[in-house]
């Protein structure tokens, strides 16, 4: 075979791996509503198991709406919290984010700041990208003001290493407020 058939072959070959990957189906991407009073409508990548449980944040146990599943070695998660005001939702995302930096003490944490389309300014999106033993998750916290005045506070979560790797980015670009 000559060298631009064995090119070609090449090129073809990655191109159908390629398309195979882009329609896996471990990949089964859906936007989902988070419910309640929460405008949220994230894109999840199966379908997702849905809970609510108390967490203790600062010195107040809070109601928390989860939505996640798990796809191609990796969980995706949305988690909702409704503060009645921003003053509010900027002590109870301090204090969240504390708990999960005390979760990765010992290994490498990354904060930045993180956009999000119509998130609040205050408390600002946060990304916030930690690994230890070899685990990693990335975490995205952001806040809407809801029509009714409360703010409902937001942790997007992926941990793990999809098998994917622009599946997280296909999560995060796919969170969407009104």
């Amino acid at each position: 075979m000559s060298l631009p058939s064995m090119r070609r072959a090449a090129c073809i070959a990655g191109a159908a791996a390629l398309l195979a990957g882009a329609c896996s189906p471990v990949f089964n991407w859906r936007e989902v509503p988070l419910g309640g009073d929460a405008e949220l409508v994230a894109l999840l990548p199966c379908k997702p198991d849905r809970a609510q449980r108390d967490l203790p944040l600062g010195a107040q146990s809070v109601a928390v709406r989860m939505a996640g599943c798990e796809a191609g070695g990796a969980t995706f998660a949305v988690a909702q919290a409704s503060a009645a005001d921003a003053a509010q939702a900027q002590r109870w995302l301090a204090a969240w984010r504390d708990q999960a930096r005390a979760q990765w003490a010992g290994g490498s944490v990354d904060e930045r700041p993180a956009s999000v389309a119509r998130a609040a300014a205050v408390p600002a999106p946060l990304l916030v990208e930690a690994s230890r033993a070899q685990q990693q998750i990335r975490l995205l916290w952001f806040a809407h003001t809801q029509r009714n005045g409360a703010v409902s506070l937001y942790q997007a979560t992926v941990l793990g290493a999809p098998s994917a790797p622009e599946a997280v980015q296909t999560f995060f670009e796919g969170l969407r407020l009104p």
